[in-house]
């Protein structure tokens, strides 16, 4: 299944606010309408599926790209679901997005492609490169890299940056501290339940 291209205001209004897919907020819908879903029986199939679809359109992955996470979580020490978010988290779309430097994860991912980023003085041109603590991430010195990413941090100064990251505005430059903890994530989700969507898969 590819990445999703379509209306983001549709899929906030169905899973709610997604900060990594949109910064929009969704309006709410009538009480009428919550009343009539609310006396709907909702299986538990639809739970996990509508959990695990927050965390895809979220980080803006696709379905086999989650399902290799999954898969990956499952192999290591510790909790599945935890390490499953760790791993999102550190992807290299993610840490533009939560240091600032680019309004959604999507536009995040673009940055990145166009070469604006650089991991350690190295131009990473990887979205999904698996970034490790003590990785500084910088601006490629392309006056048109300056300007753009200057804006979008001027613009989202009022959002908090997580604690297991530092950004240096001066410099624009960020720091990966450690791996996050679960309070840092910042998303309304619960990863357990997207572990056991996946697992007769993984």
């Amino acid at each position: 299944m590819s990445r999703y291209r379509g209306p983001r205001v549709r899929i906030i209004r169905r899973l709610g606010t997604l900060p990594g897919l949109s910064n929009k907020i969704p309006h709410l819908k009538s009480s009428s309408t919550n009343q009539s879903t609310s006396n709907k029986k909702i299986s538990q199939y639809r739970i996990r599926l509508e959990e695990k679809q927050k965390l895809r359109f979220h980080y803006g992955i696709t379905e086999r790209q989650l399902l290799n996470y999954v898969r990956i979580a499952r192999k290591a020490k510790g909790s599945t679901g935890q390490i499953l978010l760790q791993l999102l988290e550190m992807r290299l779309d993610n840490v533009i997005f939560r240091l600032g430097m680019a309004p959604t994860i999507p536009g995040a991912r673009q940055l990145v492609n166009h070469r604006h980023i650089l991991v350690n003085n190295c131009i990473v041109n990887i979205p999904s490169y698996r970034c490790k603590p003590q990785d500084f991430i910088t601006i490629n010195d392309r006056k048109k890299s300056q300007v753009m990413i200057t804006k979008n941090v001027d613009f989202s100064q009022k959002s908090k940056i997580p604690n297991h990251l530092t950004f240096n505005s001066l410099e624009k430059k960020g720091l990966i501290n450690q791996i996050l903890d679960q309070e840092s994530i910042g998303l309304k989700i619960n990863e357990l339940l997207v572990v056991e969507y996946y697992s007769r898969q993984a």
